[in-house]
C-alpha cells in the first residue's frame, strides 16, 4: 500500500517550488514511491508557521519555511535565519541529531540545500536538468543575478516561470509542474504554452509595476521608501528600486493586498557598500521573517496606517 507524504513548502515562491522537487526525488530514491501532496504556504498576520492539520500524512515534509515541533513533522529542509521561533523548537530540531531534518543559514536557497544533502549523505547522483534547476533556484533565492537589471527585465526565461510561480504557485500548481521540473529542461518548461500564456499579462503587469515604483519611490538617505498601499498588490517583485537607484543601500516597500498589508525590506547587493544590518533581525522583532539580506513583515489588512509607520521606523533604523 503506498504511503502519502505531505510536502508543505513555501508557496508562490521559485525556491520553495524546487526544493519540493528536489525532496520528491530524494525520498523516492531513499523510500521508493509514495503519493504525494503538496501544501503551499505563506505567511500572514495571523499565520506564524505550518498548521498541525496540515501535517496530515504517512509521512510530512516541511521545506523553505519555519519549523514546526511537533511528532508528526518527519522531513525538514530550510535556509532562514528565522526558522526557529523559540529555543524550544530548536532544541526539538535538534533530536534528530541530523538524520532528516536539516537547516543551514549560510545556503543562498533551501534548493541547494536539499540538493547538497542529497548527495553528500545520501549519495544521489547529478544529472543536467537537477544542476540548471538548482542553479536558477539559488540564483533567484541568494539575488546572485549578474545586475539588478537582469532581474527586473526577466528576459531569461526560468524568470519568466518565476513570476509565473510567485502570482500563481498555490498548491494545484505545484502538483501540476513539479513531476515536470524533475524530468524536462527548465527552459523547455518555461517555453511551454502553458508558462507562456499566463506569463504573458504577468509581463504587462510586472511593467506596469515598475512604471508604479519609480513614481512612488522616495529617496531617503541610504534606503528607498515606496508606499504602495494605494492599491491592492499582492505580489512585490524585487529589485526595482536597486535599477533605478543603483547606489542606494536598502529598500523598504509597504504595500496593501487582497488580505495583509506587507513590508518588503532588502539589501542592495550590487550597491557596492557592505550592509549594515541583519534584515532578519528586525523582521523578527515584528512578526516577521527571513534572511540577513531580505525579509518582510505581514500585518492585517486593515492596519495600513500601522504599517506605513513601521516602514518608515524601519527606514529610520537602516539609515543609522
Amino acid at each position: 500500500m503506498s504511503r502519502t507524504v505531505v510536502v508543505a513548502t513555501h508557496g508562490h515562491c521559485f525556491d520553495g517550488m524546487t526544493s519540493a522537487a528536489l525532496f520528491t526525488r530524494l525520498f523516492r530514491e531513499l523510500e521508493g514511491d509514495a503519493s504525494f501532496v503538496y501544501r503551499a504556504c505563506g505567511y500572514g498576520p495571523q499565520q506564524a508557521g505550518v498548521e498541525e492539520e496540515v501535517l496530515s500524512g504517512d509521512v510530512n515534509a516541511i521545506l523553505d519555511f519555519r519549523y514546526l515541533a511537533s511528532p508528526k513533522l518527519t522531513w525538514y529542509f530550510d535556509h532562514h535565519a528565522t526558522a526557529f521561533v523559540t529555543p524550544e523548537d530548536r532544541a526539538h530540531f535538534e533530536e534528530d541529531g541530523g538524520q532528516r531534518k536539516f537547516h543551514d543559514a549560510a545556503y543562498g536557497s533551501c534548493a541547494k540545500l536539499i540538493y547538497d544533502v542529497s548527495r553528500e549523505k545520501f549519495g544521489l547522483t547529478d544529472n543536467e536538468t537537477i544542476v540548471e534547476l538548482v542553479t536558477w533556484a539559488d540564483i533567484i533565492d541568494s539575488a546572485s543575478f549578474p545586475s539588478a537589471e537582469v532581474a527586473v527585465s526577466r528576459q531569461e526565461p526560468a524568470l519568466q516561470l518565476m513570476t509565473v510561480v510567485e502570482n500563481d504557485g498555490d498548491a494545484a500548481f505545484l502538483t501540476k509542474m513539479i513531476p515536470q521540473l524533475l524530468e524536462r529542461p527548465l527552459g523547455e518548461i518555461a517555453a511551454s504554452e502553458e508558462i507562456q500564456a499566463r506569463w504573458k499579462p504577468l509581463e504587462a503587469q510586472h511593467r506596469a509595476f515598475v512604471e508604479r515604483v519609480r513614481k512612488a519611490s522616495q529617496p531617503r538617505g541610504a534606503v528607498v521608501y515606496v508606499d504602495l498601499t494605494d492599491n491592492v498588490t499582492d505580489v512585490v517583485g524585487k529589485f526595482v528600486t536597486y535599477a533605478l537607484y543603483p547606489e542606494s543601500m536598502y529598500s523598504v516597500v509597504v504595500s496593501r493586498g487582497k488580505t495583509r498589508c506587507k513590508l518588503s525590506i532588502g539589501y542592495n547587493p550590487w550597491c557596492g557598500q557592505p550592509r549594515r544590518h541583519d534584515i532578519s533581525a528586525i523582521c523578527k522583532r515584528h512578526g516577521g521573517g527571513g534572511h540577513p539580506v531580505v525579509g518582510a513583515i505581514s500585518l492585517p489588512e486593515s492596519e495600513v496606517e500601522r504599517a506605513k509607520e513601521l516602514a518608515l521606523s524601519i527606514v529610520d533604523e537602516l539609515n543609522r
